[in-house]
C-alpha cells in the first residue's frame, strides 16, 4: 500500500499539485486520471522519487519514502517495477537481453537462475517464443508486453505504468489491460496506472483517483464513477457520445 498525505508540489511560484491526500492499496489497478496540465505526471513522478515534493508524505508501507536517506531509498526504488509510455527497450538488445537486464544490474542469482527467470516472465507475457528477436522486429502491443516482463523481472511489491496504451489499437490495449490487471492480482502488487484511456478506466479501474488542477477532486471505483454526480469528474468523462450513452442506458 502507498499513502499520499497532505502531498503540495511547486516549480518556483506555480504550484501544480495541492494538498493531495490518497491511498493506493494492494492487489489492484490504481488509476490516476485527469487532464493534460491537471497533475497527474508530476504526481508519479513524486511517488518514484523522480522529483521531490514541496511538503506532505509519501508512505510505502509504514515507510515514509520523503525523509528516507539515499541509501533507503535505492532500497524501495529497486521493489519498483516501471512501465514507460514508450515501452523504452533497447534496440540493441535481443527481447531476452531485455528482460534480464534489471536482474543482471541488480539481482545477486547466478546467470542460469537469472535466464529461467527472465523467460519465465516472458512465458508469462505469453513471448517466449520471441526471445531471440529484437524490438524493431516484433509489434508495438508485444513491445509493450516485454516491458511488462522486465518490470515484473525482480517481482516488485510496486509497479508503475505511464500511459501504457499509448499508441496500441483498441484490441492490443484491451490485452495489455488484462496482463496488467492479471499480474497485479497474482503477485498481489500495488499497481499505479496514469492514463488517458477512458476503457482502461471501465475495464480494469479498480480505484480510481482523478486530479483536476492539482487537487484530488474525485476518487471512487469504476463502477461508481457512473453514478458519480462530481460535475467536473463527469465533464470529463462523459466528453465522448460513447460514455454519455453508456451512462443513460444505466438510467434506464
Amino acid at each position: 500500500m502507498i499513502e499520499i498525505k497532505n502531498l503540495y508540489k511547486s516549480f518556483e511560484d506555480k504550484e501544480v499539485l495541492r494538498d493531495i491526500t490518497t491511498t493506493f492499496e494492494d492487489g489492484k489497478t490504481n488509476l490516476i486520471i485527469g487532464q493534460s496540465g491537471s497533475g497527474k505526471t508530476v504526481l508519479m513522478k513524486c511517488i518514484v522519487g523522480l522529483l521531490e515534493p514541496t511538503r506532505g508524505d509519501i508512505i510505502y508501507d509504514g515507510r515514509n519514502y520523503v525523509n528516507m536517506s539515499k541509501k533507503d531509498r535505492i532500497h524501495i526504488r529497486r521493489e519498483m517495477g516501471m512501465i514507460f509510455q514508450s515501452a523504452a527497450l533497447f534496440d540493441s538488445m535481443s527481447v531476452l537481453e531485455n528482460v534480464m537486464f534489471p536482474l543482471d544490474m541488480f539481482s545477486n542469482d547466478t546467470y542460469n537462475d537469472r535466464l529461467r527467470r527472465a523467460r519465465f516472465c516472458l512465458d508469462r507475457v505469453n513471448l517466449g517464443e520471441a526471445q531471440g528477436k529484437f524490438p524493431g522486429e516484433i509489434s508495438g502491443g508485444m513491445q509493450k508486453r516485454v516491458a511488462i516482463a522486465r518490470a515484473i523481472a525482480l517481482n516488485p511489491k510496486y509497479l508503475f505504468c505511464d500511459e501504457p496504451n499509448s499508441g496500441l489499437d483498441p484490441k492490443t490495449s484491451l490485452v495489455i489491460d488484462e496482463l496488467i490487471h492479471d499480474i497485479t492480482q497474482e503477485y498481489n502488487m500495488t499497481t499505479i496506472i496514469n492514463t488517458h484511456d477512458m476503457n482502461s478506466v471501465m475495464g480494469i479501474g479498480e480505484n480510481i483517483l482523478y486530479i483536476y488542477e492539482g487537487r484530488k477532486e474525485w476518487q471512487g471505483s469504476k463502477d461508481q464513477i457512473m453514478d458519480a454526480t462530481n460535475e467536473k469528474l463527469n465533464s470529463f468523462i462523459f466528453a465522448s457520445d460513447l460514455f454519455r450513452k453508456v451512462k443513460e442506458a444505466n438510467k434506464d
